[in-house]
């Protein structure tokens, strides 16, 4: 298996993956509230995605996720619409991203293949809870036809984004071992000191550890201020740590409205070193992060003979 993510963090040292990707959608007008998020938009707008990809690309991007978060299967049938309808949106969504980097022109940027958790198509919240009646072997064959799918549009690699627990990390253990040429990546949601269903962090490291496929482990969607200690607290051996936060603001379920007010630029910055201090070498943004934060991450993390 050629890993493009482990070449790239040995010539870059840091590498940075996209900001969020509906934040700069909705910014244009565009309409989320489909229980697709930003997937409805790879029908409904492509040109928009790609325009998103591109500015995270401009602003300093090593990696740009697709929008196939929201994708399946199983999501398109509750809106009574076809599997194939699904693959094929997960795979136009990974041809979108690597006709960005391919317009963006600078070498060695990556596309990878954005699958949310089993819990984002409940749209319950689930996803930060982990709490659906699920083994991880009925887990990996929900997974399973999305890497496929995302397989088609070939991207560098496939990322498992708000993974909220270790039953999820053996359905992503378990998927890798059926797709043995791809690389992975997980990431998982987290509070203070465990993940969202209570594991913990280094425990789910040193499970993915297992697979050899499996590049980087990592966290997102998660409150910037818990990250850096749940870093610190893994010891991986071989995986690369990665870290995604939310841009500090919090979303409220009842109102409906993100509150709180933003790390912006330099404060992202900040905390973006204190991640790469704890050993991450993989740094990005999550909900509500802007291309702008991550430009000012990139200037202050990575050294200037280095951009």
């Amino acid at each position: 298996m050629r890993n493009p993510l482990a070449e790239l963090l040995s010539r870059r040292g840091i590498v940075f993956f996209d900001p969020a990707l509906a934040t700069e959608l909705e910014r244009r007008g565009l309409a989320l509230s489909s229980s697709l998020w930003s997937a409805r938009v790879i029908d409904d707008d492509p040109e928009a995605i790609v325009a998103v990809h591109l500015e995270a690309l401009a602003a300093g991007a090593d990696v740009v996720s697709s929008a196939s978060y929201q994708a399946s299967r199983l999501g398109f049938a509750r809106l009574g619409r076809a599997e194939a309808e699904a693959d094929a949106c997960i795979t136009r969504a990974v041809e979108l991203a690597r006709d960005a980097v391919a317009r963006h022109g600078a070498p060695g940027r990556l596309v990878a293949a954005s699958l949310g958790p089993y819990g984002a198509v409940l749209a319950d919240g689930s996803e930060f809870t982990g709490d659906y009646p699920l083994t991880a072997a009925q887990l990996a064959d929900f997974h399973a036809p999305r890497v496929e799918a995302a397989a088609r549009g070939r991207p560098d690699l496939v990322l498992f984004e708000t993974l909220p627990s270790m039953a999820e990390a053996e359905a992503v253990a378990l998927v890798a071992r059926r797709f043995p040429e791809l690389p992975f990546m997980a990431s998982f949601s987290a509070r203070a000191g465990a993940l969202s269903h209570g594991e913990r962090f280094g425990d789910v490291v040193a499970r993915l550890e297992a697979e050899p496929n499996v590049v980087a482990v990592g966290l997102n969607c998660t409150a910037p201020d818990v990250i850096a200690p749940l870093l610190a607290s893994a010891s991986p051996t071989r995986v690369a740590l990665s870290a995604s936060p939310n841009s500090g603001e919090t979303w409220n379920a009842v109102t409906r409205r993100w509150q709180g007010l933003p790390q912006r630029a330099g404060q992202f910055a900040a905390l973006a070193q204190a991640f790469v201090d704890a050993g991450a070498t993989i740094v990005g943004g999550c909900c509500r992060t802007r291309p702008e934060d991550l430009a000012a991450a990139v200037q202050t993390v990575r050294p200037s003979r280095q951009r």
